[in-house]
């Protein structure tokens, strides 16, 4: 199982005889939520051994346990609702950064939010540590003003001027842009995230 973005993995294996290699090959991979059943202090020394045999800190540190919600679930069948009620709850929360918010629609959708053309902006691609997901909006009005992000500072400021130069001409309508966070240019810049991301700007 490859993993990505979307994948929810669930560690439950029977008498805990297989956690720390499920563990340890789970955590290289593509996810978005990793959980383990388990007392605090076997799970600690799990994750302390996967620390040491290569694991990423960081993955390690966002291990969901004890997994599940806490509404004091007794039985089997109530342990997989805590788990399912956990699981839903991290997807809902990841999904809130993406999409289309209601300042957005209610910018493109309400006549009095009408003062011009306006500048779409979505995050299309992602590669390593950039600060938003994929499908994040922002939207850019002809006066300047940002409604949502797609990750603030030198990034940020570098696809509004493409924006704004958009809004001041009649001959784009959309345009693909890359943003490269990475390599001495970047660090000088303040881009210190170390990501790559491709954004989608379009004129509506």
């Amino acid at each position: 199982m490859e993993g990505s973005s979307n994948t929810y993995f669930v560690i439950v294996t029977r008498g805990h005889r297989y956690d720390q290699t499920c563990l340890e090959l789970i955590a290289r991979k593509k996810h978005a939520y990793i959980g383990m059943i388990g007392s605090r202090a076997r799970v600690a020394k799990v994750k302390e051994t996967a620390l040491l045999n290569g694991c990423d800190k960081a993955v390690l540190d966002q291990l969901y346990s004890p997994i599940g919600l806490s509404i004091n679930a007794e039985t089997p069948v109530e342990i997989g609702v805590a788990i399912m009620a956990e699981i839903i709850e991290v997807k809902n929360k990841k999904m809130r950064s993406s999409g289309y918010s209601k300042d957005i629609l209610h910018a493109i959708l309400k006549p009095e939010e009408k003062t011009g053309r306006n500048v779409l902006v979505t995050i299309v691609a992602r590669k390593g540590s950039a600060p938003r997901d994929v499908g994040t909006k922002m939207l850019v009005t002809p006066e300047g003003r940002c409604i949502g992000t797609i990750g603030g500072g030198c990034m940020e400021s570098e696809v509004l001027q493409i924006a704004f130069q958009m809004l001041r001409s009649d001959r784009e309508k959309s345009q693909l842009y890359h943003v490269d966070m990475t390599g001495a240019d970047a660090e000088e810049e303040g881009m210190v995230c170390g990501g790559v991301i491709d954004v989608l700007l379009e004129v509506i």
